[in-house]
């Protein structure tokens, strides 16, 4: 018994001489909580030479990783395994990481910056007062379409869709939220819709789509769209920016129904070792030759409005990924349901999925 209390002596012994030592490492080395932050966000979604501006700036060191879907980040917050100091999650996740009390609320003035926001883009439903996020890039849903395939043809009403000459033609995003919600702005419900008849109507309407549609896809969208597997297809604008750099026959547009507006913003995770670090890291991103730099190298919408002053007017004058007041008045970010309606949502689409003939 004396030897297996002196071993289990030994091993806690050497078990605090080990964190003391990597301690002092991580000290000699820079790595402290201090001047380091750790940040989580989407693969290729930051200009690396602003990351060493801000390291050059501040003399905080950034531990950058990245993550491939709101799931896997929700997923490894959750846990609590990392220190993560700032994250960049899409709007509904942000009510789920709200939600689940996994979000310091954001200190505002040490957020200079954030008057540089566009104010169209503040005080938005899923964060009322930006408590806890600001936004990093926004974008749409809407169709992507081919002009050399399809010549003038346009697409002005989700309503073009359903027409009979582009049987077999359509690529749609895999979302429930998306294409039940193309669904109900056809039939000019909200997209937030939560009444169950008219979403039994928008699921109906759908399943009339069935012969034009050639395949429900994911992450693959941006490669068949470049690769012209198909002229026609709704998806997100930030997909059909990117499509574009690599096929100069791509166009895009949101329908005059009105659609889906998309954020990804950047939060403070009840995980942060960090905090004023983290504030540091927002407020310089929030910066407005920063954004206009970044936005210059991701091609997505920025909700920066003194960078775009900063930006070609090219880019800002775009109506495709910048449009005009009566198209985002109609725009809707999408709102919690609440367990049952989005269950049914989810049925209803599943439903949907199922019924191809």
């Amino acid at each position: 018994m004396k030897k297996i209390v002196r071993a289990f002596t030994a091993i806690f012994i050497v078990s605090i001489i080990l964190i003391i030592w990597v301690n002092r490492l991580n000290a000699s080395e820079g790595y402290t909580g201090e001047n380091t932050i750790t940040v989580f966000n989407w693969g290729d979604y930051i200009d690396m030479d602003l990351i060493k501006r801000f390291e050059e700036e501040t003399g905080i060191t950034v531990i950058y990783e990245t993550f491939d879907s709101n799931e896997a980040m929700l997923t490894k917050i959750q846990q609590g395994g990392t220190s993560y100091d700032v994250a960049v999650p899409s709007e509904y996740a942000v009510e789920r990481l709200k939600e689940e009390g996994l979000l310091y609320p954001l200190d505002h003035e040490k957020l200079p910056n954030l008057v540089n926001i566009d104010e169209r883009f503040l005080d938005m439903p899923y964060d009322p007062g930006n408590q806890y996020s600001v936004p990093y890039f926004w974008g749409t849903v809407g169709i992507a379409y081919n002009t050399r395939i399809l010549g003038n043809r346009t697409f002005e009403s989700w309503n073009d869709l359903w027409a009979p000459d582009l049987r077999n033609q359509i690529l749609l995003i895999d979302g429930a939220r998306e294409v039940m919600g193309f669904g109900l702005n056809s039939l000019n419900y909200s997209l937030n819709d939560k009444n169950p008849e008219h979403l039994y109507e928008a699921k109906e309407k759908l399943k009339k789509l069935w012969p034009n549609i050639k395949a429900i896809v994911g992450d693959e969208m941006k490669m068949l769209l470049v690769n012209e597997e198909a002229p026609v297809a709704v998806t997100w604008s930030g997909d059909v920016s990117e499509a574009m750099w690599e096929n100069e026959y791509i166009d895009y547009a949101v329908p005059k129904e009105g659609s889906n507006l998309w954020f990804d913003t950047m939060v403070i995770p009840k995980t942060a070792d960090n905090i004023d670090g983290a504030h540091k890291f927002i407020n310089f991103m929030l910066d407005a030759e920063v954004a206009a730099q970044n936005t210059d190298y991701i091609g997505y919408a920025t909700p920066n409005k003194a960078a775009m002053e900063l930006l070609d007017e090219e880019v800002v004058n775009d109506e495709r990924f910048y449009p005009p007041d009566e198209i985002t008045e109609k725009l809707e970010v999408y709102e919690s349901l609440g367990k049952e309606t989005l269950a049914l949502y989810s049925e209803l689409y599943l439903q949907f999925k199922m019924e191809r003939k």
